[in-house]
């Protein structure tokens, strides 16, 4: 039996639209025009790429990895490449829109886990969303009309403004929710933590234990969860089985999947053995999160 292809879709930089000598690396525009040339966006889709957009204008919905936010002026959003998002707006909705690849920084920062520094950039949507201060938001809506007006220049060194643009943005915005995160991470823990979430997303579906990913960070089991637990909350297990889950739901949102070829793909050895796995978690069966799920996209149609 061969391993279904997933059928949601998926965009890099090149596929969604090209508007600048950047467009290799970086988009950045007035949200109400990439909404009108994106109209196909309300239904479930991934990115290869970083996404954040400022709520300038609007009312509705929108959701990152099935987990459902209102929209608010003054609210913005961050996601990760490989995370899975819609939105439903009511009436209309502005702001500002920028998308850059994960190649932008490399060649500009010596530390390679910079963004993940940042609570927003960690891939968990509950902290992937932050409500801006009136302050807060005019300062950011002047550093986005500065990346719009820089990302469509031809002047020197404009993809290096770019990154000096957005690394100020990303400090404004964590100063924000600074009372969220009161404690400095240092770099290393960083890292290491940063390594293990790249490996998990690497190999969730054929490494379940913690010690599989330790041994290859060269440390201990313990030390694993002992970071995991300061750093998140959670332990190893739990980010790991927590994967697991959000590629399950992934998967669940393409009709063209049975449960039985879901359960094949992410290697459990029956579909019974899926179906009260997902139920431990969620509180509901594949079918049933399926089901709900359908319903939900046809009710913002």
């Amino acid at each position: 039996m061969q391993k279904a292809k997933a059928t949601i879709p998926v965009y890099d930089i090149q596929s969604v639209e090209q508007v600048s000598n950047l467009r290799d690396d970086v988009v950045a525009d007035r949200f109400a025009p990439y909404q009108q040339r994106h109209p196909h966006f309300h239904t479930p889709h991934r990115h290869l790429f970083y996404h954040m957009l400022l709520f300038t204008k609007g009312s509705g919905t929108h959701t990152i990895d099935f987990e459902q936010f209102p929209v608010q002026r003054g609210q913005i959003y961050f996601m990760i490449p490989g995370q899975v998002h819609n939105w439903h707006f009511r009436g209309e909705a502005d702001g500002y829109v920028v998308n850059f690849s994960e190649h932008l920084f490399r060649s500009f920062l010596s530390n390679q886990s910079y963004l993940q520094q940042f609570p927003f950039f960690r891939g968990v949507a509950k902290d992937s969303v932050v409500k801006l201060s009136a302050n807060t938001l005019d300062q950011a809506k002047d550093i986005f009309e500065r990346l719009i007006e820089e990302v469509q220049s031809k002047q020197q060194h404009n993809k290096d403004m770019v990154c000096i643009e957005l690394m100020s943005l990303f400090i404004l915005i964590s100063r924000c929710c600074a009372n969220n995160t009161p404690k400095q991470i240092p770099e290393q823990s960083q890292l290491l933590l940063y390594n293990f979430r790249k490996l998990v997303d690497e190999y969730y579906a054929e490494k379940r234990l913690p010690k599989e990913y330790a041994a290859m960070l060269y440390i201990t089991p313990n030390h694993l969860n002992a970071l995991c637990q300061d750093l998140l909350g959670l332990s190893a297990g739990e980010v790991i089985r927590d994967r697991i889950l959000l590629e399950a739901k992934r998967l669940l949102v393409n009709v063209s999947l049975s449960i039985s070829q879901i359960a094949y793909q992410l290697n459990f050895s029956d579909n019974s053995y899926f179906t009260k796995f997902f139920k431990k978690y969620c509180s509901m069966t594949p079918e049933e999160f399926r089901k709900s799920s359908f319903e939900s996209a046809a009710g913002q149609r």
